[in-house]
């Protein structure tokens, strides 16, 4: 048998890892979509298309790595009162959130990068303290 056809049999076989990778949830932050402990897929992000509003992202956090919905476009401003969340002065509809905030207020201001909240919002450290994130930050969209 030549040497390099068992390499190239693994090289093969790890491939598909260079475009999705498994991630394992942690925290109760995307709780009730992600449970703690649970395994997902993320497409990397050089192979996905731009994020969107509402979809689930891997981010890289001032706190290290986590999972995230995208809400915040670049360019749009953010407000937050309560329960509810503003863009550009309109009201956005979140179905997937269960546990809103019932205190507090805050804003971002229309700039670049892109603001990412947990569905819990009272069990999540997110952009309503970190600010939003750059394009870099954002490692790869959940499957």
């Amino acid at each position: 048998m030549r040497p390099w056809i068992p390499l190239a049999a693994l090289a093969l076989a790890l491939s598909p890892l260079a475009v999705v990778h498994p991630v394992r949830i942690s925290g109760r932050s995307m709780e009730p979509a992600l449970h703690d402990g649970d395994l997902r897929w993320a497409l990397r992000a050089w192979a996905s298309h731009t994020p969107r509003r509402g979809e689930v992202w891997l981010v890289e956090g001032p706190h290290g790595a986590s999972v995230k919905r995208v809400l915040g476009l670049p360019g749009e401003a953010v407000e937050w009162r309560g329960p509810d969340l503003w863009i550009d002065g309109r009201r956005l509809n979140e179905p997937w959130v269960v546990h809103p905030e019932r205190g507090g207020e805050g804003r971002s201001a229309a700039m670049e990068g892109y603001l990412v909240l947990g569905d819990n919002r009272p069990d999540s450290q997110d952009g309503r303290t970190w600010g939003r994130l750059p394009r870099a930050a954002l490692r790869g969209r959940i499957l």
